[in-house]
């Protein structure tokens, strides 16, 4: 029975232990070659007279059993511990979330159908969002971003009751199981649960959720229907909270990309100055030339999630490097298109190195294709960084700078714009 067993477990691992009985195989071939070998030999050694040689050559054999049976118990013993905490392991990650320690959503649909019973009544769920997930990873990283969960789910579990049953549901979602538990117990953990959160941060971003509740009171009530009550009053609290979490976030990255980088801070507020200006010599109105220095300033929020050793490096950059630097756009525009206030100048940001003649990226927009304050931003952002002192450069001259913009009108730069900007922005003669 015992080894039917395990050979059974075994057989599930497939090939899990395979390298594990090779091992104990060679072994036992390595110690019979080594004993038909020696035995011989070690027997004339010992003996004195024919008679031992024979006692010795009769139980030389039963010697050999006995020592490779310990051998080999030893030997299997280990193996049956490795399968026995590979069943463990197993087991947890079956039932547990790796990343938050809580348990999994196969866990909580196991246990909401064992527990949706009429002696648990009344029964509770609380579904929960984690707000800015995605904006923390596109901005931060993941790693970033799987502290934010962690932080969440050490916030429900200090808010919690020790019985009741906290799972990980989805990507940013939690969903607690309360038997014996109304609607206004329910309420009360709600608020342990935001009071908590106020509490905890992840770097400078306070760690927030939408949560929804609701109660099964009676038998005949579908535990899904309270499922989806609580699922549906969640994102009805996310819509309201999210537009100003968003906001905040997007201001600690600002900031957080300036503290990285101070360099950067200057010549985003020299680049929102220098697209106000081309925009008044454009004729735009005050609110468009106003969105222009909005942009200008924002331009490169994506380089938040670039390696500081990368932006302030002193030499050329390496290829890898190169592309890392343009992902920049994408990233500034992934950031600033989940705000709802922002999505308009996120397409802006997302263009700001295009070129009129195609040539440029992310998209290899070319001409009108590429939006107006974008193409604006462009200009502004290659004479600002012309004439500043860069890590691997010296500062081009103003004389230097104008002749690049004149060569690359209608190469790299809309024609109109580069005119208008060298003109009536810098008073310098285009020819």
């Amino acid at each position: 029975m015992f080894f039917s067993n395990f050979f059974s477990d075994f057989k599930k691992k497939e090939t899990q232990f395979t390298y594990e009985c090779i091992k104990i195989c060679l072994l036992y071939l390595a110690l019979g070659f080594l004993w038909i070998y020696f035995s011989d030999r070690i027997a004339y050694t010992l003996s004195k007279d024919d008679a031992m040689l024979l006692l010795i050559n009769q139980y030389k054999g039963w010697v050999y059993v006995f020592m490779t049976s310990i051998i080999l118990f030893f030997l299997i013993n280990s193996l049956l511990k490795k399968v026995e905490e590979s069943k463990k392991e197993n087991l947890y990650l079956s039932y547990y979330d790796v990343l938050t320690g809580l348990y999994n959503r196969r866990f909580y649909e196991d246990e909401i159908k064992r527990l949706d019973v009429e002696k648990n009544l009344p029964i509770s769920i609380i579904m929960a969002d984690v707000n800015g997930l995605k904006l923390v990873n596109d901005a931060f990283g993941h790693q970033l971003g799987d502290q934010l969960l962690q932080k969440s789910a050490e916030a429900i579990k200090h808010a919690c009751r020790e019985n009741d049953i906290i799972a990980r549901w989805g990507g940013d979602e939690f969903v607690i199981l309360l038997p014996n538990t109304r609607n206004a117990e329910a309420e009360e953990i709600v608020n342990r649960i935001k009071s908590t959160c106020s509490r905890k941060h992840v770097q400078k971003i306070r760690v927030s959720m939408s949560l929804g509740w609701d109660t099964k009171e009676t038998a005949d009530t579908s535990i899904i229907h309270v499922l989806k009550n609580a699922e549906d009053q969640m994102y009805k609290h996310k819509v309201i909270q999210n537009e100003g979490l968003r906001g905040n976030i997007i201001t600690t990255i600002i900031h957080t990309l300036h503290e990285k980088n101070p360099r950067e801070e200057q010549h985003s507020e020299r680049v929102g100055d220098i697209s106000h200006s081309i925009g008044e010599a454009l004729g735009l109105s005050e609110m468009e030339t106003g969105k222009l220095k909005t942009i200008g300033r924002l331009h490169d929020i994506g380089k938040i999630a670039i390696e500081e050793g990368i932006l302030n490096k002193p030499g050329s950059l390496t290829q890898q490097e190169r592309e890392d630097i343009m992902r920049h756009p994408d990233i500034g525009f992934r950031i600033l298109s989940a705000s709802y206030e922002m999505i308009e100048l996120a397409e802006a940001i997302l263009s700001h190195h295009e070129r009129w003649d195609g040539k440029g990226y992310p998209r290899g927009l070319a001409r009108e294709q590429i939006p107006f304050v974008a193409r604006i931003v462009a200009v502004a952002d290659s004479y600002d960084a012309m004439t500043s002192e860069r890590p691997y450069r010296s500062a081009l001259s103003e004389e230097t700078a104008v002749e690049e913009i004149r060569k690359n009108a209608g190469f790299q730069f809309d024609p109109v714009i580069a005119r208008v900007f060298v003109e009536k922005v810098l008073n310098k003669p285009w020819e």
